[in-house]
């Protein structure tokens, strides 16, 4: 090395050095202990769960200005940001949906913050807007979170979310002026669009207290209807269960809308499952009746009517779940007939178009998709173009062609025209890009967990990269809720490889990749085994050579934030670098805000002796200790209502105190932001922050 690369590579190392040395905002400590089963749990930083106290808003900005000014003084954050915005900026466009003689899609120009919709007549159309989100706020954060037609598509329930928040106000939209009529509907959150005739099913909250609309407990779900150019005060309250407070219930229409279906589930007790309840207007029906009277472990899940028969989704007596067909005259469970039983591989979904379903299952993680008739009868597979994850395969039933979107890590998502009559696809849409992702690989490795469980992952990298343990590795994983962690193309993901990072998605027990199996042996009591099996992944990619603890990374959003904090109190020593986001840190109290209490179905709660013995063995915030962390940039967002950001407030104070390294400990509080950005510059910004992070904190 020259005298002068010399020079430059020791200025580096001391700038380093002294930023990692950086003094945090004073976070005052308050005297505060709970008493869980005889344990008493202290916890000093609880004002902080105060988002809208004065105090709160002032530690929130103190800790911008100095993770800011860090992240400011890292040189490749720029370029990072300027590369993923050169790769992003290419023309998106969805699969395109019939109804009537108008085909509607979004399309994204290259870096619009918001997708927007169009519709066209027939496939040969010109294109017409109908809504286009970036106009309705100055910093592009309003999105569209609805868009539902009703059966002749006269009319659109248009969902609105402000700032990345899960709330939403629901509009009607006369789609023959392309004007909003005055209906406006609000507090809607965790619903759906049924329509009805004249009017749509949908549900709601009552409105929160005020200045508390982020983090009070959302409790008393309804369902209500409301009829087309009426206020939301004249809406008729169709169903509610104020004994079971903790409740979800949302309604879904039959696609002749004969049939409305009541879905309810009560996580908040630790169901898994639902229940399911059915209204049926051919025999003039008012009232709700069951067909699963109860939520309980299984999941019932309405695919279509055929006539008067349903067919149902379920994973009672199949974990991998199975198709039946219910008599609702007779829905005792002895009378359901299978008509496609349980298969080796789990279902992820379920489609329909042109009276065949169309059943997507997962093959080590990758798509293998089989249609049948209404029957149970196999009608056709769809030959896909590789190891990649499809989807789509909906339509009318009057359809004789359908829309699929594939893609993998390498190869960006395209749009294909499937021909029902002959099983045969055609690329219909495939983007342009401004790079070859073919110069990149991606290979499935299967590597042993602690227990001897075989784990799969994808490792993402340039062809030819050397195994020398010396390329910066980020290791993601999610691990929870029966979410499968499948094959994704993102352009954002190549300058980190361009620069000879390697990407790695651990396939942890927890999700949905091997069906309810794999979920459950990753849930409450077990969820230590998700934890198990990222740092066997990590181990496996350092005794392969991919990587080393210098250069090796740990990456998660929200469950996979909580999995983050759990593996560096873990294995900190097989870490450089940690990216713990939206995550769940405090185990002891996430049922307490918003709809934290929905996840007990997942991981137990506080409230139980025994479980609360397994959430406080793994807590992310109650197992942090004196000890040397790798460098750690916890982000959240303002928004989020979803899971709170006191969570990562209080889970950075206390890394801030503890930790012992000269490293950084830095919190990213991004604004107008949710559960996930919420336009796409923040997006790239956060992009670029954390591969800079990550690259500056392994030497690079």
């Amino acid at each position: 090395m020259s005298t002068r690369k010399m020079l430059i590579a020791g200025m580096m190392f001391v700038s380093a050095s002294a930023l990692a040395q950086m003094k945090y905002p004073h976070t005052k400590k308050i005297d505060h202990v709970d008493n869980y089963h005889g344990t008493q749990v202290a916890d000093p930083y609880r004002w902080l769960e105060d988002d809208n106290s004065e105090e709160t808003k002032a530690w929130v900005k103190a800790q911008n200005e100095v993770s800011f000014g860090y992240l400011n003084q890292i040189p490749l954050r720029e370029e990072f940001k300027k590369r993923i915005e050169a790769l992003s900026n290419y023309e998106k466009i969805s699969a395109p949906s019939r109804k009537g003689e108008w085909y509607y899609f979004y399309k994204n120009s290259g870096l619009q913050n918001q997708s927007v919709l169009f519709r066209q007549k027939g496939l040969n159309g010109k294109p017409e807007q109908v809504i286009d989100p970036n106009t309705l706020s100055k910093d592009g954060t309003t999105r569209l979170t609805v868009f539902s037609l009703d059966k002749k598509g006269k009319y659109a329930c248009v969902g609105l979310s402000l700032s990345g928040s899960d709330w939403q106000t629901y509009y009607v939209r006369d789609m023959e002026t392309g004007k909003n009529l005055a209906d406006e509907l609000s507090w809607v959150k965790v619903s759906g669009v049924a329509w009805k005739g004249n009017g749509f099913y949908y549900s709601r909250y009552p409105e929160p207290g005020k200045g508390k609309e982020l983090s009070t407990k959302n409790e008393n779900h309804q369902v209500w209807f409301h009829t087309v150019g009426t206020p939301q005060s004249q809406d008729q309250l169709i169903y509610e269960d104020p004994t079971n407070p903790q409740r979800f219930h949302t309604v879904s229409t039959s696609d002749d809308e004969r049939f409305a279906f009541l879905t309810i589930s009560d996580r908040g007790k630790g169901l898994d499952g639902n229940a399911l309840w059915i209204m049926d207007a051919a025999k003039k029906e008012t009232k709700f009746k069951p067909i699963v009277a109860e939520p309980g472990k299984y999941d019932f899940s309405i695919v279509d009517n055929d006539g008067d028969i349903l067919i149902l989704e379920t994973n009672e007596g199949a974990p991998n779940k199975k198709i039946v067909r219910v008599d609702p005259a007779h829905p005792e469970k002895a009378n359901w007939k299978t008509i496609i039983a349980e298969k080796p591989e789990p279902l992820q979904g379920v489609n329909t178009v042109g009276k065949r379903l169309f059943l997507n299952y997962s093959k080590d993680v990758t798509s293998r998709v089989i249609s049948y008739d209404y029957k149970g009868k196999e009608v056709g597979s769809v030959r896909l173009p590789g190891l990649g994850n499809a989807g789509g395969f909906g339509g009318e039933k009057e359809d004789t062609f359908t829309f699929y979107t594939y893609s993998s890590f390498n190869f960006p998502p395209t749009i294909y025209r499937y021909d029902l009559a002959t099983n045969t696809s055609t690329v219909f849409q495939k983007p342009t890009l401004a790079f070859d992702p073919t110069d990149y690989t991606v290979v499935q490795k299967f590597y042993p967990s602690k227990d001897g469980t075989q784990v799969p992952m994808f490792i993402v990298s340039k062809k030819g990269i050397e195994l020398n343990g010396k390329n910066p590795t980020i290791l993601y994983g999610y691990g929870g809720f029966n979410i499968s962690s499948t094959p994704a193309f993102s352009a954002s993901l190549i300058p980190w490889l361009e620069k000879g990072g390697v990407y790695v998605v651990a396939n942890l027990r927890g999700g949905s990749e091997y069906g309810e199996k794999w979920h459950e042996a990753g849930m409450k009591l077990k969820k230590q085994n998700v934890f198990d099996d990222f740092i066997a992944g990590a181990e496996y990619l350092i005794r392969e050579k991919y990587t080393s603890p210098a250069y090796l990374a740990a990456s998660g959003r929200s469950n996979g934030g909580l999995l983050v904090g759990a593996a560096i109190n873990q294995r900190p020593d097989l870490f450089a670098a940690a990216l713990p986001g939206v995550g769940v840190m405090d185990m002891l109290r996430f049922q307490k805000f918003t709809i934290g209490w929905n996840w007990v179905a997942d991981y137990g709660s506080s409230d139980n002796a025994e479980e609360f013995k397994a959430l406080y063995a793994y807590s992310p915030l109650h197992n942090i200790k004196a000890m040397n962390y790798p460098a750690t940039m916890v982000f959240t967002s303002d928004h989020d209502d979803r899971v709170v950001p006191a969570h990562s407030f209080k889970y950075a104070a206390t890394l801030q105190e503890k930790n012992t390294a000269a490293k950084p400990m830095i919190i990213r509080i991004d604004t107008n932001s949710g559960h996930g950005s919420s336009n796409t510059a923040k997006l790239i910004e956060l992009t670029a922050d954390s591969y800079a992070f990550v690259l500056y904190n392994m030497g690079k």
